[in-house]
């Protein structure tokens, strides 16, 4: 069963290196990533990290990934860089410290086939780093330029991660997802699969958009 789960976001500029001068810009969101995982990694039973990809696939918990693609020769793990971006934040994250496994999803993974997924993580005792981006469409500069959808998803999706709400992660329409770039999604509809109806005490650690995405930081107990 689901023993603890934390979600982070997983934009680049995470790594202070890739951010460069406009590193202080993400402090707080960095804290209150560093704050969820210590929260995960203390609460026992493997941990997985999950995050959204190209496929739905297993990798070891001694893979690895690259930021090269985002400007910064940083390798994190071992061998051959196989891990997407969303998985290699969510390695960086735990410096140096390995997870039992990770799990890519497929970004376009149908609800059924991301709870379904959760639930299968949640046949034994498993503790979930879940890495994910809500809307990419805030504002004029964000990637998608701005849609008035992305505030309600994105408030609505802070509003389940911080109440525990599997349920309505579970809802999140995949197409609107798309739409609005909301990376997350199948990531976090995987965690609602995990969830399996059982009740968290929650927490929602941050709520921003510095960049016209949406970024959570949370811990479920």
């Amino acid at each position: 069963m689901l023993i603890a789960a934390a979600v982070c976001p997983h934009p680049p500029l995470l790594v202070p290196e890739i951010a460069g001068l406009a590193a202080p810009e993400l402090d707080g969101l960095r804290a209150a990533c560093r704050t969820a995982v210590d929260s995960v990694l203390a609460a026992g039973g493997d941990l997985v990290v999950v995050g959204g990809g190209e496929h739905t696939r297993a990798h070891p918990g001694t893979a690895s990934g690259t930021f090269a693609p985002w400007g910064l020769d940083l390798r994190v793990g071992d061998g051959a860089p196989v891990l997407p971006l969303s998985l290699t934040v969510g390695r960086w994250l735990l410096d140096g410290r390995e997870p039992s496994a990770f799990q890519e999803i497929a970004s376009d993974a149908s609800e059924a086939e991301c709870l379904e997924l959760g639930e299968r993580l949640a046949a034994r005792d498993v503790a979930l780093l879940v890495m994910g981006d809500g809307s990419a469409c805030r504002d004029e500069k964000a990637p998608g330029y701005f849609d008035e959808r992305a505030a309600p998803y994105d408030a609505e999706v802070a509003r389940a991660l911080g109440e525990a709400d599997a349920a309505a992660l579970g809802r999140l329409d995949p197409k609107l997802s798309e739409e609005l770039m909301a990376a997350g999604r199948a990531a976090w509809q995987v965690l609602a699969g995990a969830a399996g109806g059982r009740r968290f005490a929650a927490a929602l650690l941050a709520d921003e958009a510095p960049y016209g995405v949406g970024y959570f930081a949370a811990v479920w107990r």
